[in-house]
C-alpha cells in the first residue's frame, strides 16, 4: 500500500514540474507561486514537524530551530561562495547566479521527497488511518515539490535537460523512500533535525532569490496574489491532512 501511494506522489511531482514548464510566458507568476509554496511548506509543514520530532533544547533553544538557522546560513554561504568563484572566472550570465546552487537546492528537494516516502511507509506501519492522512499530505504537496524543483533548477541558469533530470529524480525519490522502510528506520530526532535544516535552506531560497526575482521586472498585484495563493494552498493541505 505504501508503494502504491508513493506512485501517486510520483505522478503529482511530475505534474507539478510539467506545470512549471508550460507557463514560461508568465515567469513572474510562476516564481511568485513557487515562493508562496516554499514559504508555506517551511512555515506550515516542515518547521512544525521538525519541532515536534527534534524538541530537545541546546542552551534553551530547540535543536530543530538551531538547525533551521544553520540551514539558512549554509544556503547563504554556499551561494555567496559559488557566486564569488563564478565572478572571479568572468561569469556574468544569469545575473551572477551559480548553476551549482540550483542543482544543490534541487538535490535537497530530492532528499526531502525521499523522506516523504519514508514517512508514508512508516505511517502505514502504524496503521491504515495514519497512513492515509500522511499520504494525503505528501501527495498534495508533492505537486508543489515538483513545481519548485523545476523552477529552482531553471532559475539558476541550468539547462532544461538538467531541470528535467532533477524533476524525474524528485519524482522517483518517494518510491525509493517508501521501499526503504522495509529495511531500516530513521530515528525521529534525526528526521526532525533534517527537516529543520532543510526548512532553513528553502526559506533562504524563497526570501532571498525566488520572490525578489518574481517582483523584479513585474511588481504586479497578480504576482503577490500568486504568492499568497501558494502559501494558502499549503495551509489547506496541512489542514485537510490534520496537521
Amino acid at each position: 500500500m505504501a508503494v502504491f501511494v508513493a506512485l501517486g506522489a510520483f505522478l503529482m511531482t511530475l505534474a507539478g514540474g510539467w506545470t512549471a514548464q508550460r507557463v514560461t510566458d508568465r515567469r513572474h507568476l510562476v516564481l511568485g507561486l513557487a515562493g508562496g509554496l516554499m514559504l508555506g511548506v517551511v512555515g506550515l509543514d516542515l518547521l512544525p514537524e521538525a519541532l515536534r520530532a527534534a524538541s530537545r533544547e541546546v542552551f534553551g533553544v530547540p535543536t530543530a530551530l538551531l538547525l533551521f538557522v544553520a540551514g539558512f546560513l549554509l544556503a547563504h554561504l554556499v551561494e555567496r561562495t559559488l557566486a564569488v568563484r563564478q565572478a572571479a572566472h568572468g561569469g556574468a550570465e544569469h545575473n551572477h547566479r551559480a548553476p551549482e546552487v540550483g542543482l544543490t537546492a534541487a538535490a535537497a528537494m530530492v532528499g526531502h521527497s525521499a523522506m516523504d516516502g519514508v514517512a508514508i511507509g512508516a505511517a502505514f506501519q502504524v496503521g491504515g488511518g495514519m497512513g492515509t492522512s500522511v499520504a494525503l499530505a505528501v501527495i498534495a504537496h508533492d505537486f508543489a515539490d515538483g513545481f519548485n524543483t523545476f523552477t529552482i533548477t531553471s532559475l539558476y541558469g541550468n539547462a532544461r535537460r538538467r531541470a528535467i533530470c532533477m524533476l524525474v529524480a524528485d519524482a522517483c525519490a518517494p518510491l525509493v523512500g517508501a521501499l526503504s522502510t522495509a529495511f531500516f528506520h530513521i530515528p525521529e530526532p534525526v528526521l526532525g533535525g533534517y527537516l529543520g535544516l532543510f526548512g532553513g535552506v528553502l526559506l533562504y531560497l524563497a526570501a532571498a532569490e525566488i520572490l525578489p526575482e518574481a517582483h523584479h521586472e513585474h511588481p504586479a498585484r497578480s504576482t503577490l496574489l500568486c504568492t499568497v495563493a501558494g502559501a494558502a494552498f499549503i495551509w489547506l493541505v496541512v489542514g485537510i491532512s490534520g496537521g
